[in-house]
């Protein structure tokens, strides 16, 4: 019988799904990662016939919720650069879901706006949405729920 390589038993130690996670469990970076993943893969999932993605979706409410607001605004609280937020525009755009115009107070910059199938339209995003958290947090309590909103709320307090 041949004795086994090396490079066999390393793999044979860490097969798929086996590898010890040292401290990464202990680290919040860690789980905030892993929790945007497994919402970030059922938010796509959900979206799939659409490839509407979470940063559209953010982009597509932030609109409805401030009419005319500019590219530049809407990119600072989205904490994108201008650049991610012109191709986002773009995108929205040729969706028929938001329009550029002139912004009345800086012509050299965008107010952005939905258009009436973008209001049309967000009310279906907003039930998938609700649906797609309901299923994230369907382990959770509603005070569970609010004491992780607050608590990630106080990480990022510049967001709020």
């Amino acid at each position: 019988m041949a004795k086994p390589t090396q490079t066999a038993v390393a793999e044979e130690a860490h097969a798929p799904g086996t590898l010890s996670l040292g401290m990464l469990p202990d680290l919040l970076g860690f789980q905030l990662r892993m929790a945007q993943l497994a919402t970030f893969r059922d938010f796509l999932e959900t979206f799939a016939d659409l490839g509407l993605t979470p940063t559209l979706f953010g982009a597509l409410v932030l609109v409805e919720a401030n009419p005319g607001a500019k590219q530049s605004e809407l990119a600072r609280t989205l904490g994108l650069d201008r650049s991610t937020m012109v191709s986002i525009i773009d995108r929205l755009e040729r969706e028929g879901w938001v329009r550029r115009r002139r912004a009345a107070t800086d012509r050299r910059s965008n107010a952005i706006e939905l258009t009436a199938a973008g209001r049309r339209i967000l009310p279906e995003f907003k039930r998938r949405v609700a649906e797609h958290e309901a299923r994230l947090t369907a382990h959770l309590g509603a005070d569970e729920q609010a004491r992780l909103r607050d608590l990630l709320g106080r990480i990022f307090p510049d967001r709020r």
